[in-house]
């Protein structure tokens, strides 16, 4: 499982602070922690945190260099932004995120294969977030299409068929599992399947448990990556055990302390 960590976002105090004020030590501990946590990769997001956007972007990327190789998912809607901070990142950049619109695709996917980095593309386009698991995977089609046509390989390819809070569209957790499963037959091989995973409990009540919950739920569908907390110790042993229990790992008595302690 492909945990990208997700604390590093002005949208928590935490992090707001520490922009607002440039103290570099709550960002670099947070570093240390995700991956010692069991995170692959660090996603960063300024979020509302500083009206300069690449200023603190860069000073982000800045601090978690200084203590951490890890893959850095550079969170911005913004291209000019993501532009200058690729180049920054010395060694795997992803970039989070772009749409399923055919103009954003090319001008994306190009930016991915220059910079040689990951991407991340959302299925939704000016029409917005398809109904149905149908209209995520007929997306997730064009965006493979001009993905492959920029050289951008599947295996650097990251996509996301968005999960919707399940307390505003009941229908759309089990729209994204059928999509997902569908999606794992785009490809030989298929590009990797991803979700911002506490969207999905968004503004509801007991989020860690249902967090967990459809985290299993995913894995099973096909599901090999998403953006989540590796602090939430029982979150991150379920995503080990769904594995296990899909034979992409041998059994061992201590095969969580094993998977987590890599």
């Amino acid at each position: 499982m492909y945990v990208i960590g997700e604390r590093i976002n002005g949208m928590f105090k935490d992090v707001k602070k520490a922009i607002k004020g440039r103290d570099p030590e709550p960002i670099k501990q947070l570093a240390i922690d995700q991956m010692a946590a069991g995170a692959s990769a660090l996603d960063v997001n300024v979020g509302p945190a500083a009206s300069d956007t690449l200023d603190a972007m860069l000073w982000l990327v800045d601090c978690i260099q200084q203590v951490s190789d890890a893959p850095l998912a550079i969170d911005t809607p913004k291209y000019d932004v993501m532009a200058e901070v690729l180049p920054k990142v010395k060694n795997t950049a992803i970039i989070n995120s772009t749409k399923a619109d055919e103009d954003a695709l090319d001008k994306y996917c190009k930016l991915a294969v220059d910079n040689n980095a990951s991407l991340v593309a959302l299925t939704i386009d000016h029409s917005g977030v398809p109904n149905d698991a149908d209209g995520r995977v007929m997306m997730a089609a064009t965006i493979l299409m001009k993905a492959m046509e920029a050289g951008l390989t599947p295996d650097r390819l990251f996509i996301d068929p968005i999960i919707l809070p399940v307390n505003v569209a009941p229908k759309q957790p089990q729209n994204v599992l059928t999509a997902l499963q569908q999606l794992t037959l785009l490809s030989d091989p298929p590009p990797h399947l991803v979700l911002g995973l506490s969207n999905v409990s968004q503004n509801c009540n007991r989020r860690e448990l249902i967090n967990r919950t459809y985290l299993a739920m995913a894995i099973g569908a096909g599901l090999d990556a998403a953006i989540m907390d590796p602090f939430d110790t029982e979150l991150m042993e379920t995503a080990v055990t769904a594995e296990l229990l899909q034979e992409k790992m041998i059994y061992c008595g201590s095969f969580i302390e094993a998977v987590l302690s890599d």
